[in-house]
């Protein structure tokens, strides 16, 4: 996890549950706000491997208070695709391409612990909306979860292109 620095000063918390999950939680403009970033096990890896990431992302979550606001920041794996057909309340319509079992498992997740998943509520242009590219492939892996009560504070999500951590990921 990589804060600013003058966000470092105001850690509380770090939480580091395993090598897939860590949270921060820090002091915000008065706002207990806990961070957690994570990164889900491949489509390839096996049905166990997958069920205890989603089994710690699900206790990181729960140990959080409710009245303290909650962020995810992630590279699922997953995609969670367009259109948002009976998963309404917890993402909107601007996903992209097609869902697939990971992206399943990500929004089965947002329901069970009543958050969105921030990126498809915003209309983007696709270079704005793709996560990952690798070898011509393009694809959107990683997502920001927020509760949804706390969806009302955000204005903007976006892939911002030229900025990556990775040569892949951005």
């Amino acid at each position: 996890m990589i804060l600013k620095e003058e966000y470092s000063k105001r850690v509380l918390e770090v939480r580091r549950v395993s090598d897939r999950v860590v949270s921060v939680k820090l002091e915000v403009e008065g706002v207990i706000t806990n961070v957690a970033s994570a990164y889900a096990p491949q489509v390839g890896c096996g049905r166990e491997e997958k069920e205890s990431f989603w089994d710690e992302l699900d206790e990181v979550v729960e140990t959080m208070p409710e009245q303290e606001r909650v962020v995810i920041g992630a590279d699922f794996n997953g995609h969670v695709g367009e259109g948002n057909r009976g998963d309404e309340a917890v993402m909107g319509r601007h996903g992209y391409r097609k869902r697939n079992a990971e992206g399943q498992s990500l929004v089965d997740f947002a329901v069970r612990k009543d958050m969105a998943v921030v990126n498809t509520y915003f209309k983007k242009k696709e270079e704005q909306r793709v996560t990952f590219k690798s070898g011509g492939r393009c694809s959107q892996v990683d997502y920001i979860l927020c509760r949804r009560v706390n969806l009302k504070y955000v204005s903007e999500c976006k892939v911002v292109v030229g900025e990556s951590i990775t040569s892949q990921h951005r």
